[in-house]
């Protein structure tokens, strides 16, 4: 199923009305943070596998010691 130019522009004319011209921006906003956040959170889940299936040397898992 693919979305050809009409029904983007009636989506777009949908949330033009609903939001409002002077709130697209921040929505927009919100909506590419939120996708950074996501991407952020899935590598970070990688590389908590990754980390997961190597050795670890308990000596340097200590918390350190705030003097």
């Amino acid at each position: 199923m693919s979305l050809g130019p009409t029904e983007l522009i009636v989506i777009l004319v949908i949330v033009l009305v609903l939001f409002g011209g002077a709130k697209l921006p921040k929505l927009a906003r919100s909506l590419g943070q939120a996708q950074k956040e996501f991407k952020r959170g899935t590598e970070h889940d990688d590389l908590d596998e990754d980390e997961a299936a190597a050795p670890v040397d308990p000596v340097e898992k200590r918390p350190k010691r705030r003097a």
